[in-house]
This record gives structure tokens, sequence and C-alpha cells, in this order.
């Protein structure tokens, strides 16, 4: 078993940005995701006191399927995201300044007018905190070959990247995932704890880059295998760096 690909979601509901490492942290979140989220009107989220929101009270791809069509990338050092649609930088601008949240709320409310709840505020991550579907979603893990399974089943091509996780693993049985669940693993020069399953929700139906309806991923899960997971949580147990190709072992 081994890394094949890693991927961060700098702000929930965009497009994923992929990687070639990433340097884990002890009990961290993996690092540079869901550091900002995009609120369909008022959630109830506070920053002093941030608590779990359900997904659904920000923009997604289970109910906002035209995300897909965006193309987003996001800088650290400067803050700047950029949002692309059909080639072109719809918008650009730095989520510093409350000048540049207020271009990007300005944006996407266009963009999405048909789906809004009330007014879309982006909200950033305070210390400690991220806008993960789940309290327990720290790092999310995904086996390429149970993706491959489902695609049998389907008779048809699924993306992979439908399941939005961070790490990507190959080379492991199909739905071997199942029996990892309180396992500690090694993976480059971090250890995880695997903690959950990850349940898919009508997120998965949506084609990644054209944001076209057109599977039923769910549904194929619970006819195909009796079940709606694909993927699981783990927490970082042991910090350091995780790289393409590094070999993941159990312990």
């Amino acid at each position: 078993m081994y890394l094949h690909s890693l991927y961060r979601y700098p702000v929930k509901g965009l497009s994923p940005e992929p990687l070639t490492a990433a340097e884990l942290i002890v009990s961290g979140y993996f690092p540079g995701d869901r550091l900002f989220a995009l609120e369909n009107g008022p959630s109830g989220f506070d920053p002093q006191a941030p608590q779990h929101q359900p997904k659904i009270k920000f923009l997604m791809l289970m109910k906002n399927d035209a995300l897909a069509k965006l193309k987003s990338r996001y800088d650290d050092r400067t803050g700047v995201l950029t949002i692309e649609h059909d080639g072109r930088v719809g918008v650009q601008a730095c989520l510093f300044e409350r000048s540049g949240r207020e271009r990007v709320e300005a944006y996407l409310s266009d963009y999405t007018q048909k789906d809004l709840r009330g007014a879309i505020r982006l909200l950033t991550a305070p210390e400690g905190f991220r806008f993960t579907d789940s309290k327990s979603g720290f790092i999310s893990l995904v086996n390429l070959s149970s993706v491959k399974s489902l695609a049998q089943a389907l008779e048809a091509y699924v993306d992979p990247l439908r399941f939005r996780a961070n790490i990507y693993i190959d080379k492991a049985a199909p739905w071997s995932e199942m029996d990892w669940l309180g396992r500690q693993m090694r993976l480059g020069e971090a250890r995880l704890e695997i903690l959950k399953m990850t349940d898919r929700c009508a997120a998965t139906g949506v084609e990644p880059g054209t944001g076209i309806r057109d599977m039923d991923i769910v549904q194929a899960l619970y006819k195909n295998f009796g079940h709606n997971d694909c993927g699981v949580y783990a927490r970082v147990i042991s910090g350091g760096r995780v790289a393409l190709g590094d070999t993941l072992e159990f312990l």
C-alpha cells in the first residue's frame, strides 16, 4: 500500500488543490484544509466559541452543484484566493482584508443566486478549528481500490475526486478499510489512528469540473455493498512529513 495522491480544500465546497507532500501535526487537521467556508444565510457560527455546524448551512456540492464548475486556488502566504470559471478569472482577492472577502462574497452571490437562502458570508476558521463535514474529520483517506470496485459495479468511470479526500491510498484490497477502524498506521514520517468510516451524501453524485449530477453514488453503494461508506477519518498521533509514494503499514 502506498500514498497515491494528496489534496487540500482551502475553501469548503470549492475545488481541490493537489500537493506533493504535507507536514502533519499531532491532533491537527490536514494542512491548509477547510480554512474557509461560505455561509449560506445565518448559520449561528460564532468564531469566539466555534462549534461544528451541519454542512447544509454552507455552500456545498450536495445542494450547490454549480460550484464544481469553478476552479479555485489559494495562496497561504498572500491570502489571495483566485476563482476561475470557464478558464477566465471571475474574482481574485485577498482574504486577509474585509474588502477582499466582500468581493468574493459578491461574486459567489451572483454565481449561486438561485441556491441562496440568505446572504453569503465568507467565514474564517479560528485557530484549532476547521469547517469539516465531520466533528472527527481531522484527516480523510480514501482507498482507490474501493473506488475502482464501485466503478466496476456501476460499469462506469468514477472519479476519486468525487469523495474529496485528503489522502488517496492505492494497492490496498477493495473495502479493506472497513477493517481499519481503531488501528494505527505509519505513513511516511507520521502515524495515524483510524477513527471512523466516512458516510457519503449526494455531493458524490456531482461530476468534478462539470457540475453535472450524473450518478447516484449513495444508492450505488447501498445496492452493491450494503452501506453508504467510502473512506475513513483519522487523527494524527505522531506528526511528520508525508509525500507521494510513501508506503503505508499497520502497526
